[in-house]
């Protein structure tokens, strides 16, 4: 059933629409060279507090799909990736790709090298996160010995993602699959933080989704490695102990739950629009990470 917080996708020719995300419309395209493929379009939609926000930022489909796009590239030799083509209809050119249709795993892979957000909360009730004993005495923002695996399970649009330990995926894809389902988002997360290092970035946490091929093998999939999905700080205000500056929609959350807003988070009620200089700012910051990032001007 479609959720009545998602406007209605695009008619597209040659494409049926499948589903809709927060962010993102899937179709299946149905002529043309490659038909039998996915069409995954990146909206300028943005969410918040498990809400589709009626205010969107504009260029921010594009600027998700440009920055994938260069991701996918830096991690080619490491990890194959569901991306076909970006030869796409007209209507959606910039903020789409032609993708393999895969077998999605039901698990979201979160790799984190340091401690916020849902990690932190997790730390700070029983000392661990995902079952992963952590040392005492960690803050907001404080790096971890090690980058550590902590997956989640996938929620339906307006439902929290919910932590889980290793051992849950085990039990939902079998030993095999989830040691390589580990073993690749580290190897990512890995590469990836030392590409944003070199760039005067923090990559904190990010979080992967991966499917397989009718051969078996896996896939990289979805988007990769952008303000959406990921943490990024910028190194030189890195200070843990407090909440950290960031290149994502922060901007936005900030907003909505100050006092300007007139939102009560705990209402059940969406959220109100957002005003201009929001969305401005928060465009700005997902300009600046694409352009930090890929060395890059935007437009």
């Amino acid at each position: 059933m479609p959720d009545p917080n998602i406007p209605a996708a695009p008619v597209l020719d040659g494409a049926t629409h499948l589903h809709s995300g927060k962010v993102r419309d899937l179709y299946r395209l149905d002529t043309g060279p490659h038909a039998g493929q996915l069409l995954m379009v990146a909206s300028d939609r943005i969410s918040a507090y498990d809400f589709v926000l009626g205010t969107t930022i504009p260029d921010k489909g594009e600027l998700l799909t440009r920055m994938s796009l260069w991701w996918f590239e830096q991690l080619s030799g490491l990890v194959r990736n569901h991306l076909v083509s970006t030869d796409v209809p007209a209507e959606v050119k910039g903020r789409a790709v032609v993708c393999e249709a895969l077998e999605m795993f039901p698990v979201e892979c979160v790799a984190r090298g340091y401690l916020t957000g849902t990690g932190l909360l997790d730390y700070q009730r029983t000392g661990e996160v995902c079952g992963i004993p952590l040392p005492a005495g960690l803050q907001d923002g404080s790096r971890l010995p090690e980058p550590i695996f902590t997956p989640a399970t996938k929620a339906a649009v307006g439902d929290h993602d919910e932590n889980v330990d290793y051992e849950a995926v085990v039990e939902e894809v079998g030993d095999d699959a989830a040691a390589e389902l580990r073993m690749l988002t580290m190897e990512v997360y890995g590469k990836a933080h030392g590409i944003a290092r070199e760039r005067g970035i923090i990559l904190a946490d990010t979080k992967l989704e991966f499917g397989r091929r009718p051969d078996g093998t896996t896939v990289l999939a979805d988007e990769v490695l952008t303000p959406d999905s990921s943490r990024f700080w910028p190194a030189d205000d890195w200070q843990p102990g407090r909440t950290q500056a960031s290149y994502d929609k922060q901007v936005v959350r900030n907003w909505l739950t100050s006092a300007e807003s007139g939102w009560d988070r705990t209402s059940g009620e969406a959220p109100p629009p957002l005003p201009d200089e929001v969305v401005e700012r928060t465009r700005a910051r997902y300009v600046e990470a694409y352009e930090r990032l890929t060395g890059e001007t935007f437009r």
